[in-house]
């Protein structure tokens, strides 16, 4: 597997990024993960009932939904404030992640179509990055179930100094794979996410889920990544 501080090649080999877009092709792709590549929403949001509900504190499908997409570490400080957790904020982190992790272990709850899209991707040799505020003991869980090494970097949320709906994520994901933001497609489902990638010049396909998300310059809002292909994917960039 592949990541950030130790980059490797795919096994298909990346192909030239002019070569992709004579093509037809994004130069790359830059993934979301949680609710987009794989819909572990629900985990994170069982997870976060359980520890408000050890603290005596209550926890609303609301509160759930204002966390999604959002830096961990604002999420934790969310939960302190709202739930009446008394942990420290980096502990908050490490038990959500490790039942989120657990769960995982279990089963993989991917998207409808995310699998697809990927495979084809990387059959095309074009390259994937992966941008998510989950830390990368989480990443790293989800994208080890795959069969093979579709993502040649992980930018995760215990690496980049602000996160989501800050630019930094996707602009470090576009950096890493040697491109710029423009050349790339972002697949978000989050309004935060989609801060980020549209604050770093990301063209944005957004995956409509459990939040609403409205129509905007340079996004495309769809209800499932189910029957979209690498071509689709090219014509969305400026």
């Amino acid at each position: 597997m592949n990541d950030s501080r130790s980059p490797q090649p795919n096994p298909s080999a990346p192909a030239h990024p002019a070569d992709l877009r004579a093509s037809g092709l994004p130069a790359a792709v830059l993934w979301d993960m949680d609710g987009t590549l794989v819909d572990t929403e629900p985990y994170w949001m069982a997870e976060e009932h359980l520890l408000v509900s050890e603290f005596g504190g209550t926890w609303s499908d609301e509160h759930a939904h204002n966390l999604i997409g959002n830096a961990l570490i604002d999420s934790a400080h969310y939960i302190q404030e709202h739930g009446g957790v008394t942990l420290p904020a980096e502990e908050i982190i490490d038990r959500l992640t490790t039942g989120v992790v657990r769960r995982i272990a279990v089963e993989v709850p991917w998207r409808p179509g995310a699998r697809e899209l990927l495979t084809e991707l990387n059959e095309l040799g074009v390259p994937c990055a992966l941008v998510t505020m989950s830390y990368r003991e989480m990443a790293e869980a989800i994208v080890g179930t795959l069969p093979g090494s579709f993502f040649r970097f992980l930018v995760t949320g215990d690496e980049v100094t602000r996160g989501k709906p800050h630019p930094e994520p996707y602009l470090k994901g576009a950096e890493l794979l040697g491109l710029a933001p423009a050349q790339c497609v972002a697949i978000e489902d989050s309004l935060t996410g989609i801060a980020s990638a549209e604050a770093a010049g990301v063209p944005v396909l957004a995956v409509q889920h459990l939040v609403p998300v409205p129509e905007g310059p340079g996004r495309t809002v769809v209800e499932t990544l189910a029957g979209w292909s690498a071509k689709d994917l090219g014509q969305l960039l400026f």
